[in-house]
């Protein structure tokens, strides 16, 4: 018999390196609910920008901030951090993908497709509307100076579809 509820909560170095890994723990999470690879793949990709997101936007700052370095080279800041939470009810998976960062002073702005702050990276303006396509429902907080929460809803199974006449 398949637990009502289930939960799960990462930490992890805000570090480009670090995307592959929470994507696919997010995605070995829901394996027991037997997902199809559309939902697998729309699950990675919405996590993975969520978290890229918090590397390049909300810790931009952190390369340059981490100076001086000490005598041995190496910077003295700690790296910053990247809380990822799921929590699967049923079939439905909840997603929060939560930074210390600096922030979104306009949300909504931020959440325009092809917008981005980032053009000179090669940042296509796409992570929320491809975060938006993927899942069932997305939704953002964040507070200038203190940090962006993401969360990401989505069900999983044609099951759950069907059951409730969609």
């Amino acid at each position: 018999m398949r637990a009502e509820k289930n939960e799960m909560e990462l930490k992890f170095d805000a570090i480009s390196e670090n995307e592959a890994f929470a994507r696919i723990a997010v995605a070995a999470f829901v394996t027991h609910l037997n997902p199809t690879m559309e939902e697998l793949a729309d699950i990675k990709t919405a996590v993975s920008e969520a978290v890229t997101n918090s590397i390049i936007h909300g810790y931009e700052n952190w390369q340059k901030d981490a100076l001086p370095r000490g005598l041995s080279g190496e910077k003295s800041s700690e790296v910053p951090l990247i809380w990822i939470k799921c929590r699967l009810e049923r079939n439905i998976l909840h997603i929060i993908v939560e930074d210390k960062g600096m922030g979104i002073a306009d949300i909504e702005k931020a959440m325009e497709p092809l917008y981005t702050t980032k053009p000179e990276m090669g940042r296509s303006g796409m992570g929320f509307s491809f975060m938006e396509a993927f899942m069932d429902d997305v939704e953002v907080e964040s507070v200038v100076g203190e940090g962006t929460i993401v969360r990401m809803t989505k069900k999983i199974g044609l099951d759950s579809w069907i059951a409730d006449g969609e």
